[in-house]
This record gives C-alpha cells, structure tokens and sequence, in this order.
C-alpha cells in the first residue's frame, strides 16, 4: 500500500468574517504535499491570513463567522477539531509576533509549546536550544521579551514555532521585521527543513523576491479567490504577466533637486541604555532637515527604533542632546496594537480634533475609502499600517517617523506609499527606519545605516 504524501487538503472553503460585508474566501481548493514550500502571494485583504487561519484551525473556531467546505490537517477534519488538539502538527506564526508571546523569559516562551506536548525535559531542552540556534538567536536565551526588538521578537516567535517539530508550519509574513541576511538565512533554513523533515510549509510574504527563490509553488489569492496554484516557474510567468509588481524591480521615484531646507530635528552624539551596562546606542548623530527623506537601516537589535524612539521624544536621550525644531509624527512597527477607537475614521480623527471629513480624506488617500466605519482590528495587518499611517499624516507633523511602514504592505501599496512619501517631502523631514532595503534605498535621499552595537557606520 502506497504511502501518502498529503499533509492537508482544502475542498471548497469559503468563510465569512462575522459581521462583514463579503467573503473572506471564496471556494477555494488546494493540496499540500509533505517536503513542499508553498508561497502564498496577494494583494493586502486578498485572505492570505484568513487561509492560513483556516488551515490551524483558528478559522472558524476561534473567529466564528460562516464557514463552508472542509479543511483535512493529517487525516483531522478542522470543523470538528479544536485547535488546541491539532497543537504539534501544525505550529503558526503570525504577523504580529508581539501578539503571540505569553511569557516574560525567552527560555519559557520558546519551551512552552514543547511542555504543552508533555515531552520530556532533556527532549524539551534540547529543542529550545536547537530551535533558538536555527534562527540566530540563542544569545537571547535568557532575555526578557519585554526588552527585545521588533526582529529579535519575531525571531524568538520563529524558534517558538520550530520547536514544536510540526507536520504543517504556517508562516505569516515571517520576515517582516528581519534583517536581509536575517530573512535569507530564515527562508534557507525553512527550505532545508522542509526537505530534511517532510514538512509542508505555507509562507505568506508581501516581499517575494527571497521566497520565490526557494518555493515549490506558488498561490496568488485576489478578494478571496484562488487566481493561480502553479509551479514556481510557471508562477513567475504568470506573475510577469498579470501581477507585475510582484515581481519587477524596485520602483524608482522621482527625488528633490537642491539642497534640503532647515534642521528640523538633530541628534547629537546621543547615547542610551535600556539596561546598565548594554547600551541600545552610543555616541550617535544624526541631522534631518526639511525636504529630505533618511532611511534608517541596520541589523536587528542595532538601535534603529530607539533611536527613533528619540528623535520624536518618546524617549528622553541619556547621553547627549536632541534638538526638535516643529512638531513629530511617529508610526510604531506594529500600529495596530495601539487603536483606541471602534471606527477606522474616528481612530484618524483623534488626533485632530475629531475633524471627520479630514480623517475620512486621509483614509481615501491611502486606500481606504470604503472602511471608515469598519473596527480598526477588522482590517488585515497591511490596512491597519496603513490606518495608522492615515492617523499620523492626517496630523501634518514637521518631523514624519515611519519604523517599518512597509511590514504587511503589498507591493502595489508599497510603491503608492513611496510615491505619498516623494510628493509631500518638501514640507517636512521624513526618517524611514525599515529592513527593506530595496524600498529605502529607492525613495530616501541618504540611508544610514547603524551597526550590531547602535554605532553609527555609514551614510
């Protein structure tokens, strides 16, 4: 008797959000074959995460909603198992890895899925040092989750995810907040897992170039429709021909001739310390004035948003001076995590005296016409960047602080980002703090870059 090789199959899934107008997904079908990387593509809100919710089981058990259709994990029907019981077979991470952690040490945050599988402690042991190690972590062992950077965070939630061993990993835009080589050597080690396991791996990711090279297949989703489910290289022809963007080089935006206009903000040999004795930053400096646009890049845990973090006040510097000249304007990684309101247009609205149709003109300009009076955490993790780029703009600050902006965005969205960035430039400075070299790189008038130490090597 033949073996299978199906990890999971999907018949004709549909599922409904509760409370929203139309369908998350819409009868879609698919495979998923052991040792297999699958790429899942799409524009933001097209369902990515929703299919890969469907495929944990969290959809519909922990959403509600209409569900149809059926989804087959190792022979287990997800309608009638919980997600809990499906827990070593299918492990996710998802997009907002801040969301996801339970404990306060790094130690007891990656074991405690091993524990929950009542392994014993040498195998537990083993798999939290194995799994911290696969992904470049291991110095953190013994660190608070509470003092890591978004990265550092995202690669702990990674090895908390590796090492439940599972048949099934599912990944949501796992490299969002990695650094270049950080996100190379993940998706190698994702692949080679996959090969050396017999692992099914389904990756979303809103930058594809990494992925695309080291994927089997490729699914491109559109208002909840599966538009393709093709090898990768017949994927990649289909991508050139009817989702360019997906895979074309970076967008080159049209920059500012001249010399920039007045300081607007500057930091001068600045230092800071979250804890004695392990400086965040030492001894840097740094001018933004206006009509300019600074990338600010460098290895996780580098210092990158605390430095930002200073430059618009949220931190007062320890060493040094930081000089504003204006008002700041500051978008955290994950802006999601902070909305206060039940609307999308009144979360715009709060921070400018509750001026609606100015928030409502603002959500139309970057996209979102249509969502005013959605729930802001209905919105997919690339709309609610987006809400919350919407909420900082709308506010017409002096100083403009994006850290990561593009983590969750599309790459149509992404270039129309770049495009706001460019146009509105002039009136005030802009420093851009992101991994994503090939968006900084394109639309920044200089990038500087910190390195592993918050020490300023480059401009």
């Amino acid at each position: 008797m033949a073996v299978s090789t199906r990890i999971a199959y999907v018949e004709g899934l549909a599922f409904s959000y509760p409370e929203a107008a139309g369908a998350a997904l819409k009868d879609i079908s698919l495979e998923l074959e052991r040792g297999e990387v699958v790429l899942v593509l799409g524009r933001s809100g097209s369902g990515k995460s929703t299919l890969l919710r469907a495929l944990a089981g969290l959809v519909p058990h922990f959403h509600g909603g209409r569900f149809s259709g059926s989804v087959i994990v190792t022979g287990l029907d997800t309608r009638s198992t919980a997600p809990a019981a499906l827990a070593g077979t299918v492990a996710t991470l998802f997009q907002d890895p801040e969301d996801q952690i339970v404990f306060e040490r790094v130690s007891s945050e990656v074991s405690f899925g091993p524990e929950n599988l009542a392994l014993q402690p040498a195998e537990v042991a083993r798999r939290v040092a194995s799994s911290l190690a696969a992904v470049g972590a291991e110095h953190l062992l013994d660190r608070s989750t509470r003092d890591l950077s978004g990265g550092e965070l995202q690669r702990v939630c990674l090895a908390a995810a590796l090492a439940l061993e599972p048949q099934l990993l599912l990944l949501d835009e796992p490299t969002s907040q990695l650094d270049p080589e950080g996100a190379a050597a993940f998706l190698e080690l994702v692949e080679g897992l996959a090969r050396e396991r017999g692992m099914s791996v389904v990756l979303s990711e809103q930058r594809p170039a990494l992925p695309l090279e080291i994927c089997d297949r490729v699914l491109f989703l559109d208002q909840g429709r599966l538009l393709l489910d093709a090898p990768r290289t017949q994927a990649i022809e289909w991508l050139e021909e009817n989702a360019p963007v997906f895979v074309e080089p970076p967008w080159l935006y049209d920059k500012q001739a001249g010399e920039p206009g007045t300081t607007i903000c500057r930091l001068e040999k600045i230092g800071y310390a979250y804890r004695p004795g392990i400086p965040a930053l030492g001894n840097v400096s740094l001018e933004l004035r206006r009509g300019e646009v600074v990338a600010l890049a460098g290895p996780n845990g580098s210092g990158k948003t605390t430095l930002a973090k200073l430059a618009c006040g949220l931190l007062e510097t320890q060493e040094g001076q930081v000089v504003r000249n204006g008002r700041a304007g500051y978008l955290s990684q994950d802006p999601g995590r902070y909305v206060v309101c039940e609307r999308a247009e009144d979360e715009v609205a709060l921070g400018i005296e509750g001026d609606l149709p100015r928030a409502r003109r603002w959500l139309a300009e970057l996209g979102l016409g249509g969502s005013e009076r959605r729930h802001p955490r209905d919105l997919s993790s690339g709309e609610r960047e987006r809400l919350g780029l919407a909420a900082v703009l709308a506010t017409e600050p002096d100083l403009l602080i994006l850290d990561e902006p593009t983590r969750g965005v599309d790459p149509e969205r992404k270039r129309a980002l770049g495009e706001m960035l460019r146009a509105g430039s002039s009136g005030r400075a802009t420093l851009l703090v992101s991994h994503d070299l090939a968006f900084a790189r394109s639309v920044a008038d200089r990038v500087v870059s910190l390195g592993a130490q918050g020490v300023p090597i480059g401009a």
